[in-house]
């Protein structure tokens, strides 16, 4: 087990608050979940018994800067780095994760507190002399990678079962029989679940997730996946003919696949988050397809246009950010385009076409969600791999790699060049753009013969 050694800042917190009476003070939650995994942590949550809010504060103000804004939660916060909690009695009184009255007790034993957490894993507590506290054996369940509920408390709040699918894409995590079993008996519960904490949940799945599949099939197998209706569809269709494989298993298939990227190259948060959104996505709307042409009609399923905006209602749904969406929709999309470097002229201009339509995503996140997708399905076509590097240094080459292009010819060109000002610019600068696009022209000085021809009618524009 990795050393559960305390910082030295967190550990004068916690003498400050023995020395002033607290009966119980210990780390709770995620970062000792994390530190005996061996992960590195650095948002301590401690949980304090036998002290009132009060109290706390006038301990810690003194040598602290002491943050309220938690105080209706029963937290004090210090800085950005520790929150400090009362714990508390919670009654159940109505549906859905906000149905609860709440009552701060520091009276409240370790073990009344720990029995209402999620998880067992989450129910480890440690104590001030670096002793474990840990009533359910939430260390087995770390070390066999199980989910499991402390006690039946767990049914009262069915957020847990989001949080036990991101938990799963995580770390590998799979749930035990009776936490599944509780799981589909708060079903019904799901539609009193806001929005936003239902995106709070498949965010972190997709940000923080290295195994996204094990949180997929914990949906499945809880039976959540059919308040996820285009997930659900994905389910019992077969991904191609002759082969047992669903959507659905299909689907996990390139979201691990994407997972596996990030371990071999860097991405940014919002990177990550978009790829496995873009890989959950990138099949929404085939079953329809499928249904409605078969496999042996010769048409694309995956570019059925009403999978286009099936993903972007999903997100939608899920009250996701209008730059997930945005950035989302397009790799979704054009996923599945045709690649081949062919001539130079007709790959720069194909290169600048796709990178203008995957704005604001880029050509170097469709080329990763590309990859994975192609890993996963163990393509046949051998020189896949090939075409789509050939296709990448051509990007990068034409500087559409990362960005989309610009247009060249801006409002301010054509005034120098004795346009008036007005709405008779706008159709100037969209035939620009497009004979910019088709490679009429590459920089400035092109620009402006190409528009020296166009206003002395010698030349057509291509687009």
């Amino acid at each position: 087990m990795t050393s559960t050694k305390i910082d030295k800042r967190v550990q004068e917190v916690l003498d400050l608050l023995r020395a002033a009476g607290a009966t119980e003070c210990m780390l709770v939650g995620g970062w000792v979940r994390d530190r005996i995994l061996g992960i590195h942590s650095k948002d301590y949550d401690v949980e304090v018994y036998g002290l009132g809010y009060d109290k706390i504060v006038e301990t810690l103000r003194p040598r602290y800067p002491v943050n309220l804004v938690g105080k209706s939660f029963g937290v004090v916060k210090i800085s950005d780095w520790l929150d400090i909690s009362l714990p508390r009695r919670e009654s159940k009184c109505g549906l859905g994760h906000r149905g609860f009255e709440i009552e701060f007790d520091p009276t409240l034993t370790p073990y009344e507190a720990t029995s209402r957490r999620d998880f067992t894993v989450n129910a480890i507590g440690l104590r001030a002399d670096g002793s474990l506290f840990d009533p359910f054996d939430g260390r087995s369940d770390l070390k066999r990678a199980i989910l499991r509920a402390p006690t039946e408390a767990f049914c009262e709040d069915p957020l847990r079962v989001l949080r036990g699918m991101q938990f799963a894409a995580r770390f590998g995590f799979r749930m035990e029989e009776r936490t599944v079993a509780m799981c589909r008996s708060v079903l019904p519960e799901f539609e009193e679940l806001a929005a936003e904490r239902i995106w709070g949940e498949w965010h972190k799945w997709a940000e923080k997730g290295r195994y996204p599949s094990h949180g997929l099939e914990l949906l499945r197998e809880t039976g959540w996946i059919e308040k996820f209706p285009p997930l659900a569809a994905l389910c019992d269709v077969p991904y191609r003919k002759g082969r047992s494989e669903d959507l659905f298993e299909h689907t996990c298939r390139v979201c691990d696949a994407v997972s596996a990227l990030f371990t071999r190259e860097p991405f940014s948060e919002e990177d990550r988050t978009v790829l496995l959104l873009a890989a959950l996505c990138h099949d929404l709307g085939r079953p329809q397809a499928i249904h409605s042409t078969g496999f042996d009609k010769g048409i694309a399923p995956g570019h059925a246009r009403r999978g286009k905006s099936l993903a972007t209602d999903f997100l939608e749904s899920m009250r996701a950010p209008g730059w997930v969406v945005a950035r989302v929709a397009p790799l979704v999309r054009l996923h599945n385009a045709t690649i081949s470097v062919r001539d130079e002229s007709s790959t720069a201009r194909r290169l600048r076409w796709m990178a203008h339509a995957l704005a604001p995503a880029s050509i170097r996140l469709w080329a990763a969600l590309r990859e994975a997708h192609t890993a996963a399905t163990a393509s046949s076509e051998c020189d896949e791999a090939k075409r789509l590097q050939d296709w990448c240094a051509e990007a990068k080459d034409l500087g559409v790699w990362d960005k989309a292009p610009a247009p060249l010819i801006q409002g301010r060109n054509l005034i120098k060049w004795g346009v008036a000002c007005g709405p008779g610019m706008g159709p100037i600068l969209s035939r620009a753009f497009l004979a910019q696009l088709n490679g009429v022209f590459d920089d400035l000085e092109g620009g402006r013969r190409w528009f020296d021809q166009m206003s002395e009618g010698t030349s057509e524009i291509q687009g």
